[in-house]
C-alpha cells in the first residue's frame, strides 16, 4: 500500500469539471489527487509571424505556479521577471502536446492560447495541465462552431498524460509528491485516444532502469491513460 492508501497501479482519483471560469472561450478545473489545476483557453484572431498568410492556425501554452501552491510560497511570475528553465520546459510540453490534437488548417488563422495555472500543487502538475488543458481547449473549439465561427473542428482526438516511476523497487502509476521526490525513476508519459505516444520524459533519478522496468511502467501509463481519456469523453464528444 502507498502512502494515501492506493496500490501500485491504482490512479489518483481524477476530476475535471468544465466551464469553470465565464471569461474565457474554454475552462476547466482538474483535480488530480492534491493536484489541482485550472486550465483556460482564449481565442484569437492572429498567429505567429512564421504563419501569416497560410491559413494555419497555432495552438501554445503558458504554465505558472500561485504562491502558494506548495508549502513553502514560490515568487509570482512577474516578480522574477521570466519564466524558470523548468517553466520553459514545461509549458513547451503542454503546448506540443496539445498541438498534436488540432488540424490547423481547420483551425484557420487564429491562436489557442491554453493557460494553465497550478492552485495546489502535490506531484503531476505538467501532466493535469495537459489532460485539463484539452478539455479547455475543446471547449473553446465548442464555441468557435456554437458561433459558426469555423466550419468543422479541428479536433483530431483526445490527449492526456500521467506520470508513472519506480519507487522502493516498485512501478507505480501517478506519482504524488512524496513519492515522486524519493522515485528511482520518474517518467511523464503523453498518449492519443489512437493509443500512440505524444512524447515520453523518462530519467533515473537514482539507480538506472532495464527494458523491462521501463516497458512495465509504459503499460501502467497506457492503462491510466486510457481512464483519463475516458473521462474527457464523458465531457466532450469529437
Amino acid at each position: 500500500m502507498r502512502i494515501d492508501g492506493r496500490r501500485p497501479e491504482q490512479p489518483r482519483q481524477t476530476r475535471v469539471q468544465p466551464g469553470i471560469l465565464e471569461t474565457a472561450e474554454g475552462s476547466a478545473l482538474i483535480e488530480a489527487g492534491n493536484t489541482k489545476v485550472i486550465c483556460s483557453a482564449t481565442v484569437e484572431n492572429r498567429v505567429p509571424t512564421f504563419l501569416r498568410g497560410t491559413g494555419r492556425g497555432w495552438v501554445t501554452a503558458e504554465y505558472g505556479m500561485l504562491p502558494r501552491s506548495t508549502s513553502t510560497r514560490t515568487p509570482r511570475l512577474g516578480a522574477q521577471g521570466r519564466p524558470s528553465g523548468r517553466t520553459f520546459e514545461i509549458q513547451r510540453l503542454i503546448g506540443r502536446s496539445l498541438r498534436t490534437a488540432v488540424d490547423m488548417e481547420k483551425l484557420g488563422e487564429r491562436t489557442i492560447t491554453v493557460d494553465c495555472d497550478v492552485m495546489q500543487a502535490d506531484g503531476g502538475t505538467r501532466t493535469a495541465s495537459i489532460t485539463g488543458g484539452w478539455v479547455a481547449m475543446a471547449c473553446a473549439i465548442t464555441q468557435l462552431l456554437k458561433f459558426n465561427v469555423i466550419a468543422a473542428s479541428p479536433l483530431r482526438h483526445y490527449v492526456a498524460a500521467i506520470s508513472v516511476g519506480v519507487v522502493d523497487g516498485v512501478p507505480m502509476l501517478d506519482l504524488c509528491y512524496e513519492e515522486d521526490s524519493r522515485a528511482d525513476v520518474d517518467m511523464n508519459v503523453v498518449m492519443t485516444s489512437a493509443g500512440e505516444f505524444v512524447e515520453l520524459q523518462a530519467s533515473a533519478e537514482g539507480d538506472t532502469f532495464d527494458r523491462e522496468q521501463f516497458d512495465a511502467q509504459l503499460r501502467l501509463a497506457q492503462k491510466g491513460i486510457e481512464g483519463l481519456i475516458a473521462a474527457q469523453r464523458d465531457l466532450v464528444t469529437l
